[in-house]
């Protein structure tokens, strides 16, 4: 148990800035496993920090919406955005030969600009409009846009001989995947029924859980089946790039299904 504990405390400190003081010396090997378990931390965080901004600033607010998301990246330091940008730049290159090595250069092109200004405005726009269940949705899309990740690192090659991304490779198997998939499911919907039986809330969440659980998985997902496919595998760079266009497509998919 303390082996667990210890490497969850390397997933916290390896995929978020939250500050923490660590017992003993960390092993960075196996975290991966953890990234969705600090994809509900990061969205319980965001949300607590959206229901603040609430009552500062009022239900819709552009502000508000801004704040959130700039409050994601201080929380995650930019981790997952900077391998976004990273991917644009390679993705932009019409030789497949030389995207990797795009990848790797540290100066953000046109592209990764591009990419970040798109991520960061959809993000504040969808979010803006949600009207309900804003804290299940931020938990939501973290955890599962961070189960895609760990899809992606179990289900398709790494692309380099070495990189960060390649201790997460050689310690996942896919049962853990699925695993996880089906308990952040079962989770959801064990909380929907403890706010509804417990809490009092209306029997209409269950219907909002049944339509937002598809639309996070079916991003989470896609994105990486897609890098997949442009690139023939994926890096560290892509397994960030999936999580924050996972994220952003599941907030515009739900802001504009809201009301459906």
């Amino acid at each position: 148990m303390f082996k667990q504990w210890q490497t969850f405390q390397a997933a916290l400190i390896f995929y978020s800035c939250i500050p923490l003081r660590p017992s003993g010396n960390l092993d960075f090997r196996g975290i991966a496993v953890y990234a969705p378990i600090v994809g509900i931390l990061i969205g319980l965080l965001l949300g607590a920090i959206d229901w603040g901004l609430g009552w500062l600033v009022g239900t819709h607010s552009l502000l508000r919406a801004g704040l959130v998301t700039f409050a994601g990246v201080l929380l995650t330091g930019g981790l997952h955005l900077d391998g976004a940008m990273d991917t644009a730049d390679g993705l932009a290159v019409t030789d497949r030969s030389r995207r990797l090595a795009v990848m790797v250069d540290s100066t953000t092109g046109a592209y990764g600009a591009i990419a970040a200004i798109a991520i960061l405005l959809l993000k504040v726009l969808a979010i803006a409009e949600l009207s309900d269940y804003r804290l299940w949705i931020l938990i939501s899309i973290s955890a599962w846009g961070r189960w895609g990740q760990l899809r992606a690192i179990a289900a398709y090659p790494y692309l380099k001989p070495e990189g960060k991304g390649k201790f997460h490779r050689d310690s996942i198997q896919a049962w853990q995947v699925w695993l996880l998939g089906i308990l952040l499911t079962l989770g959801s919907f064990g909380l929907g029924g403890i706010f509804v039986f417990g809490f009092g809330m209306k029997p209409m969440l269950f219907s909002f859980i049944l339509k937002l659980t598809p639309i996070c998985f079916g991003f989470a997902w896609l994105v990486g089946a897609w890098f997949n496919r442009q690139l023939g595998g994926h890096t560290g760079d892509t397994y960030g790039a999936t999580v924050e266009w996972a994220e952003t497509l599941s907030l515009c998919a739900i802001a504009l299904t809201q009301f459906v």
